[in-house]
């Protein structure tokens, strides 16, 4: 058979060395193995980076696919890892990769380019360094499945370590509504940012949150173990307002009033008795509940330990909406409470069954702000404020 031409093949490694392949044509000739021409003609070479059997490629490094000539018509990235994504540059003639990679990973790199009518095929296969140490996500709020919330519902993600490069992981986070709402995340410790929105979210809807840690260089050695995924499911807009002044609150479903509700609040002879105003979440449910006289002993002054049927938390400073047969009377009329929203057993049965997590409760006519980190009073921050909190300005 007569020779028509000679192929070369270059693949660049990470290290700055270079591999040289001459590899013997003929027409229609296919060379097997890993980081060979597969097939095609003559032609000038293409290169991929990292070279084939390069290992301990760093998990944040970038894979590279260019063509000398022609065209690159398809780039594949094959590995058990993070699903590697890329894009194409200069006229096709590039590919680069646009994510991390799983550390201590076996990747392939498939790349078809174009030219004068035929089409070649290179492979690279290498390795990602083995992560020493790695940054995961242990929790992401809301998690329960097929939950609905509400719509001031924050997104509370939980690492299982503190966060040295915050920047980093926070770019990695993705957080995509099929009703788009500008929003903005707030670390509120080494170990835990938050997402939320500028507006309340659209409800009827879900939002998909994507973190696309693997790989991620997160500071001091560490780098991202895997991606995680979750799917928030907003539900109705179910809103609370209630003036302690007047001891009535409204609840409203995506506009339309579902009912108003007499109610006793905190009897403000202390602060600890009197129950916060602005803008709260409510934040979980249990029935019964155990209340108890927050930094009292048995036989301390004001010691009080009561079990309360239908309790809907609205702040981590011990307040609920909750079953108060006891206090029916002032109900509506009185402020009589510890702090809490005392309601007839009837109504607190009610707003317990329909009640949302991240349901909105807004409430007046007190002088004791709830504090923006008491429970998850995020929304008393202005979004200029909350958005202050990012690491990434």
């Amino acid at each position: 058979m007569a020779t028509r031409g000679r192929f070369r093949l270059v693949l660049t490694g990470g290290t700055g060395m270079v591999a040289m392949l001459m590899v013997g044509g003929t027409a229609g000739c296919t060379v097997g193995g890993g980081g060979k021409l597969a097939a095609g003609n003559s032609g000038e070479p293409m290169t991929i980076t990292p070279a084939n059997g390069t290992a301990q490629v760093k998990p944040d490094g970038t894979i590279q696919v260019k063509a000398a000539d022609g065209k690159l018509q398809k780039v594949t990235v094959q590995g058990e890892g993070a699903t590697i994504t890329g894009k194409f540059g200069d006229d096709r003639k590039t590919w680069s990769s646009t994510r991390t990679m799983t550390p201590g990973t076996s990747y392939t790199v498939t790349a078809q380019a174009r030219d004068d009518g035929k089409t070649r095929t290179v492979t690279s296969s290498f390795t990602t360094l083995k992560a020493a140490q790695t940054l995961s996500i242990v929790d992401v709020t809301p998690n329960v499945e097929g939950e609905k919330v509400g719509v001031g519902m924050p997104i509370i993600v939980r690492f299982d370590r503190p966060v040295t490069d915050k920047a980093a992981v926070e770019r990695a986070l993705r957080v995509k509504p099929d009703k788009p709402v500008e929003g903005a995340w707030r670390w509120v410790a080494p170990d835990q940012v938050i997402y939320r929105t500028k507006t309340y979210w659209q409800p009827h809807q879900k939002v998909a949150f994507h973190a696309t840690l693997a790989g991620v260089n997160a500071g001091g050695g560490v780098y991202g173990a895997k991606d995680a995924q979750a799917t928030l499911h907003i539900g109705a807009a179910q809103i609370t307002t209630g003036d302690m002044r007047k001891h009535h609150m409204t609840v409203t479903r995506d506009g339309e009033k579902l009912r108003t509700i007499p109610f006793s609040a905190g009897n403000g002879q202390t602060r600890e008795y009197t129950t916060t105003s602005g803008v709260h979440l409510l934040m979980g449910k249990g029935n019964p509940v155990t209340m108890t006289a927050p930094g009292r002993k048995p036989g301390d002054p004001g010691y009080y330990k009561t079990v309360v049927d239908h309790a809907v938390r609205f702040s981590n400073s011990g307040e609920f909406v909750h079953s108060a047969p006891w206090s029916v009377g002032s109900q509506g009329s009185a402020n009589v409470s510890h702090g809490c929203i005392n309601v007839s057993p009837a109504n607190a049965r009610w707003y317990y069954d329909i009640m949302q997590r991240g349901d909105v409760i807004k409430l007046t006519g007190t002088d004791r702000e709830v504090e923006w980190d008491n429970g998850w009073g995020y929304w008393q921050l202005s979004f200029d404020k909350w958005r202050q909190g990012s690491a990434l300005g």
